[in-house]
């Protein structure tokens, strides 16, 4: 049984067939001669007769070789063709992808980020986890992350987007009825919002950045979401961020000149999808918007 000829050798007997050389035809497909030479006696073996004639002119097709040129212009076309669709899903932007990020960046920042982009692109979907526990890239539990530390992992890339602060707010309500503290130590005064339980996170930031021992929080909840609800309706002062604070003009900073927590916060993915167009073009636009909106955050509001 005769094996059938790779689709390579058509396009060989093609240009062949165009330049009249061997050498010709070698210098056209980047190939060398011999291997020119080496298509061609597989094609003829394959299907029982000669292609070419010597000629001081050059070589000279036979019947077999014009009645192939036809088909073998058909199967270019066909190529070309499939290279342009291949290459035309490569640069798609279509497709899932998978964004992991904490409950506030996720329920307050990222959805007027991923707006525009999902508009210019319609066939891209968003699955968003907004969760504060970490998901694994490297097991593609998400496809890109916001996280709040640099990436330590060798497989895995990141986007340093700076500091998103956060501090002490108050809705201009609550200010109107019991005043401004003037210093940490009159917090104790103030009704205050803040987290039920110590988990080990809150341990972690209060060591780094400390409160009076002696404060009481009257509205207490584990999910920060809770919390910045609890503030923009006037319940207490509490800790909100910056950037979220900017774009409400009833929640004014409290104390911002004594009390203030930078979160360095980094866009990740795995470097092995990086050239996939539909999370290229999501983590550059997950760059773009958390670097305008930290810039609200350089130029707070003051009431």
């Amino acid at each position: 049984m005769k094996r059938e000829p790779d689709w390579h050798f058509y396009r060989t007997l093609l240009a062949v067939l165009e330049h009249g050389s061997l050498s010709a035809a070698a210098r056209d497909l980047g190939l060398t001669q011999p291997t020119v030479g080496r298509h061609i006696d597989a094609l003829e073996n394959s299907i029982g007769s000669q292609l070419f004639v010597r000629s001081p002119n050059g070589l000279l097709p036979t019947d077999a070789a014009l009645e192939l040129k036809p088909y073998a212009q058909t199967l270019a076309a066909t190529s070309a063709a499939l290279l342009r669709t291949a290459s035309g899903h490569r640069e798609q932007v279509a497709g899932t992808v998978r964004i992991s990020a904490s409950e506030v960046i996720g329920v307050e920042v990222l959805p007027p980020i991923l707006a525009p982009l999902m508009a210019a692109h319609p066939d891209l979907n968003i699955e968003l986890s907004a969760s504060d526990a970490i998901e694994d890239l490297l097991n593609r539990e998400a496809d890109i992350a916001v996280r709040m530390a640099e990436p330590t992992q060798d497989q895995l890339i990141g986007r340093r987007i700076g500091e998103i602060p956060l501090g002490f707010h108050a809705h201009r309500r609550y200010l109107a009825q019991h005043g401004a503290p003037l210093g940490m130590a009159d917090l104790a005064r103030h009704r205050l919002v803040g987290f039920d339980r110590q988990t080990a996170y809150i341990r972690t930031m209060m060591a780094r950045f400390p409160l009076p021992d002696n404060l009481v929080f009257a509205f207490k909840s584990d999910n920060p979401l809770a919390q910045i609800s609890a503030i923009r309706a006037g319940l207490g002062i509490g800790i909100c961020q910056m950037g979220i604070a900017a774009q409400d003009p009833d929640l004014l900073p409290v104390l911002p000149e004594l009390f203030r927590i930078p979160l360095d916060t980094w866009v990740v993915m795995h470097e092995g999808i990086k050239t996939a167009r539909r999370y290229r073009v999501t983590f550059d636009a997950l760059v773009d918007g958390l670097l305008n909106y930290t810039k609200g955050t350089a130029h707070k509001r003051r009431g």
